[in-house]
């Protein structure tokens, strides 16, 4: 979108926000990027929870903008780094994402905290316990994953090489998902961060609001068994073990969205190849609160035009979402996206593109019909953390274009979520002065004009006395009719901003021009 239409919406979003807020008290905001107010949410009270295909934190619907950044315990296991731990939780905050994903595991290796089966480096448990603190403080709700499955940070094949040098038979890295000796060394690991006391908070882990979600494993992959069933059994044992600990935070498996042999169709979507993972079977498992899907179409679907990937982007997508409501009947995150600067011909456009028609999608997928929750970038970083970049990096301070989409994603996210809280009451009242503020030439004057929530049981576009009359009862008895005295209420507001404004229809096209206009 041009700059001028970017700044406009986010504008807009601004001002309905600002319209809100004397009745959104659980938000403060914060200006940050090109003046783009984005809420944060400084107090966490409550467990989220889930309710069929939503969300839920404290009995209301949740939705969330949220990031990567997986290294946050290994830097902050020296004291001298933590500072960029909070610097990023700020500006991310500033920017209104509310949940970070990191991990929960250094297995051997440098700086790690299980240092061997079941030993662990207080140290490092103590920047785990820092970068809680830390989300805590600023309003930041943590998914932790507890392993691996790359060789990076340790993962499955640490697992494997602790079970030869224990004795045991091990024939390739896939044992982590079979063998007795390796489930078990993965169970106490769960068992002792799940049940570690935080040395700042005093809280223990299990019993912190601040964690949404345990993830089981970052990416599972079997290829010794491409039909999934490898990782189903295992992911049917963990989670069960994973909830008998702790039966208050969600759990989620971790997964990229790779279809396998329940519904064999369904491969079809697959990038070209499975990875032994069964996307339907594998979330139907009871314990398992919601679903995962990653994207990286510049990775799965290399030497394809960026359009192409991006159209496959969008199909990835709406069929995970739809199975998600329709077969699975889970809510829906999509848990890691980006676009890499070490592609061939990559541009700040391409990736402002890619980022946005992600965004969109989420956008779009919540607002009609749920399911989906939220999203979370791949990946932030601070700066000066160069050893960390793997091509995905964003420094938001650094990057105004791309952390103006974010944050205008993070208050879009924020108001739909308002307004899917408001009581949806009708309104018959004066119209709203968000008819004169969003810019209408022409205001329309008569009640049964004015656009109603949807859903409602009153059809107000058609005229008849019977609901005339049934407006002047209310008048008189102080409902909802609400005469030409009656002021406009927020809710009223809200929803005839989304009937004057809706989101540009799935699937969302992209074209040359707005590459063009898409820079820092």
């Amino acid at each position: 979108m041009s700059n001028f239409k970017t700044f406009s919406m986010l504008s807009i979003l601004t001002i309905l926000l600002k319209l809100s807020c004397l009745s959104f008290s659980q938000i403060s905001v914060e200006p940050k990027f090109f003046g783009v107010v984005a809420p944060t949410t400084p107090i966490l009270s409550g467990f989220v929870t889930t309710k069929n295909t939503q969300f839920l934190l404290n009995g209301a619907p949740f939705l969330f903008n949220g990031f990567n950044s997986y290294w946050m315990m290994h830097i902050a296991a020296n004291p001298d780094e933590r500072n960029k731990v909070s610097e990023v939780f700020h500006d991310a905050s500033a920017a209104g994402l509310t949940v970070c994903r990191t991990w929960a595991f250094t297995d051997g290796g440098d700086l790690a905290l299980q240092i061997s089966p079941g030993v662990y480096d207080e140290r490092v448990f103590q920047a785990l316990d820092f970068v809680v603190s830390e989300a805590q403080r600023h309003g930041v709700r943590l998914i932790l994953s507890l392993v691996n499955n790359y060789n990076d940070y340790g993962g499955r094949a640490q697992y494997a090489e602790w079970g030869k040098s224990a004795g045991v038979e091990i024939k390739n890295d896939d044992d982590f998902y079979t063998d007795a000796t390796l489930r078990q060394y993965y169970k106490n690991h769960v068992m002792r961060v799940l049940s570690r006391v935080n040395t700042i908070t005093k809280t223990a882990y299990k019993d912190d609001p601040t964690i949404m979600a345990w993830e089981l494993i970052n990416e599972p992959r079997c290829e010794s068994d491409d039909t999934g069933k490898t990782i189903q059994a295992w992911v049917q044992e963990m989670a069960t073990y994973v909830k008998s600990i702790d039966s208050k935070h969600l759990l989620e498996i971790g997964m990229e969205g790779f279809y396998g042999d329940s519904i064999p169709e369904k491969k079809q979507i697959n990038p070209g190849y499975q990875v032994g993972t069964d996307f339907i079977a594998n979330n139907l498992v009871r314990e398992i609160d919601f679903a995962t899907i990653h994207a990286y179409p510049d990775i799965w679907l290399a030497g394809q035009t960026e359009y192409e990937q991006l159209i496959f982007a969008q199909r990835w997508m709406a069929t995970h979402w739809i199975d998600s409501k329709t077969i699975l009947r889970k809510p829906l995150v999509f848990s890691e996206f980006g676009k890499s600067n070490k592609d061939q011909g990559y541009t700040i456009n391409g990736r402002n593109l890619f980022l946005n028609t992600v965004y969109k999608s989420i956008y779009n997928f919540a607002i009609n019909g749920g399911s989906v929750g939220g999203g979370l970038v791949w990946q932030i970083v601070a700066a000066g953390m160069e050893t960390y970049y793997d091509g995905y990096e964003i420094v938001l301070s650094q990057n105004p274009s791309t952390a103006g989409l974010i944050a205008g994603q993070s208050l879009k996210m924020a108001v739909l979520g308002r307004m899917l809280n408001a009581p949806r009451t009708p309104y018959f009242g004066r119209v709203p002065r968000s008819h004169y503020i969003f810019g209408h030439k022409k205001a329309h004057t008569h009640r049964n004009n004015h656009p109603s929530p949807p859903n409602h049981r009153n059809n107000h576009h058609h005229h008849s006395n019977h609901h005339l009359n049934h407006n002047h009862q209310n008048n008189q008895h102080g409902g909802i009719g609400g005469g030409s005295d009656h002021k406009p209420t927020i809710e009223a507001n809200n929803w005839a901003f989304l009937h004057h404004h809706p989101t540009p229809a799935w699937p969302f096209k992209p074209s040359l021009p707005q590459e063009k206009r898409l820079k820092d």
